[in-house]
């Protein structure tokens, strides 16, 4: 059991009222006075590279709908551990979440409200008030009511007009019971740029993130009451924090070993005797990895190699893990990159195991917008109008270096890219699911040693395919030299 990490959770009635940048400024103006823990709420990765500048620490997602809500709480206590006060992100508007037949209008799945319920956390709403006065405090009176599981502890009023303006709206907001913490002023320069998929990550922005962070921080300090906020921060967790270690124990070692990758080998009677290197695409181009993969390939005995596809060759491995990303706004960078490509694909052909991951899968495509990528996967990507976005819930339709056919997961998708053809020579498709009009849909690519999919899958829901994955490796390891590229 764990002693609880008090948070507050920065929510807001819709998407747009400038959430990200009040909660990005507040975990740095937080950061400047004690040791602070980021999270956000639901899939996203771009968000969390911001909070992991502004806290110095890694930033964090709680996704009630892939990990379940039962993993919510460790998560958190994982996440938060060595900090004493964190900050929570939420996701669109409060009560915002998956819609399904049954769904509670005031606790949707993976809803920052339901986050808040279930760790017991108040939350401040951020409102824009642009367009309003004294409809502020009914609207306040609404969120602050609809769900009495649901605290509402404070509002930040955003984007005001004049100091009359924000008097009037704070008025109206203390009529109704919730104190005011804060009046932001209309500005611009201060959020940051947006492109198809959202923000432009941190990784992308380099020095001018933090820059762009640090000025969101003395926006805060300026208009909000940082103390008062840091005073309301509690948490009614009681728990077990996550752990990796424990998380891959619960499977057995032949579940972690894949389908003729022999199970009575030495490597898996001795994980230990070999500790394989997994290269791990960064970078600008690959962002989008949750920080609990790296920690469960490290518990699963992995040597864990950081690379920049822009920049580095492929470090000695015996796997590689490429991550998702926006590899559309570098395309020309990685098609210049022949010397990688050569690399990678000597990598595949010696039968090392391989995951891409939506980026990933792009890359490992042999081309991206008519630009040449990796040639692995016969097929082609390009560029659409069409978003395709969501939680989806998927069965594994083959064997391969991650799962067991038959093994379901719930997953998500977020990509404006199109593939011209589902089919390649040499694979079988990685999953299967229902649309929306119940009609089933085939996604992905499967072969014995590469695995590569649109669908984004939280390691921690399923830290058996981390496992596997890396006895997957382990096994390339014990029968080959390690792949050294120079």
């Amino acid at each position: 059991m764990t002693t609880a990490t008090p948070a507050i959770c920065i929510a807001a009635p819709a998407s747009g009222t400038g959430k990200t940048t009040i909660a990005t400024g507040l975990i740095a103006a937080i950061a400047r006075r004690t040791t602070v823990a980021p999270f956000k709420v639901g899939p996203d990765y771009i968000d969390p590279g911001y909070h992991t500048l502004a806290a110095k620490r890694p930033g964090r997602n709680l996704d009630s709908v892939m990990c379940g809500r039962q993993l919510i709480g460790p998560l958190y206590a994982h996440g938060s551990r060595g900090a004493n006060i964190a900050v929570i992100e939420g996701v669109m508007g409060l009560f915002d979440g998956r819609i399904t037949q049954d769904t509670d209008p005031t606790c949707a799945p993976g809803s920052t409200a339901e986050i808040a319920e279930i760790l017991q956390v108040p939350v401040v709403l951020v409102v824009d008030v642009r367009g309003m006065s004294q409809s502020a405090g009914a609207l306040v009176r609404g969120f602050a009511t609809s769900n009495t599981n649901v605290r509402v502890a404070g509002v930040i009023l955003n984007k005001v007009g004049t100091e009359r303006h924000a008097a009037v709206a704070r008025a109206a907001v203390e009529a109704v019971g919730v104190p005011v913490l804060g009046a932001v002023p209309r500005m611009t320069g201060v959020e940051v740029p947006s492109r198809h998929l959202g923000l432009v990550t941190a990784a992308e922005h380099g020095s001018e993130a933090i820059n762009a962070v640090e000025t969101m921080a003395d926006l805060v300090e300026e208009h909000i009451d940082v103390d008062a906020i840091m005073q309301l921060a509690s948490c009614g967790y009681q728990g077990p924090a996550w752990d990796p270690a424990t998380a891959l124990g619960e499977y057995a070692a032949e579940q972690c070993c894949p389908i003729g990758a022999g199970t009575t080998s030495s490597a898996m009677e001795n994980p230990q005797a070999h500790r394989p290197r997994i290269a791990l695409a960064g970078g600008p181009a690959f962002t989008f990895a949750y920080t609990e993969h790296e920690e469960l390939l490290a518990a699963a005995g992995a040597h864990v190699v950081r690379f920049d596809p822009l920049l580095d060759a492929l470090p000695p491995c015996d796997g590689l893990i490429i991550p998702g990303g926006f590899p559309e706004e570098h395309v020309e960078a990685l098609a210049a990159r022949t010397d990688l490509s050569e690399q990678i694909r000597a990598l595949v052909a010696a039968g090392a195991p391989v995951h891409g991951e939506c980026a990933g899968l792009l890359w490992l495509t042999a081309t991206l917008d008519a630009h040449p990528m990796l040639g692995v996967i016969d097929t082609h990507a390009a560029m659409g109008r069409r978003l395709t976005l969501g939680y989806r819930e998927a069965v594994a339709l083959s064997d391969s270096v991650l799962y067991s056919a038959g093994q379901r997961v719930t997953g998500h998708e977020f990509h404006h890219t199109a593939l011209t053809c589902q089919q390649a020579p040499g694979f079988s498709a990685a999953w299967g699911w229902r649309a929306w009009d119940n009609s089933p849909a085939a996604e992905g690519f499967v072969s014995p040693t590469v695995h590569a999919s649109y669908l984004h899958v939280h390691p921690a829901s399923t830290p058996q395919a981390v496992g596997r994955f890396v006895a997957a490796a382990r096994e390339f390891a014990t029968t080959h030299t390690t792949v050294a590229q120079h």
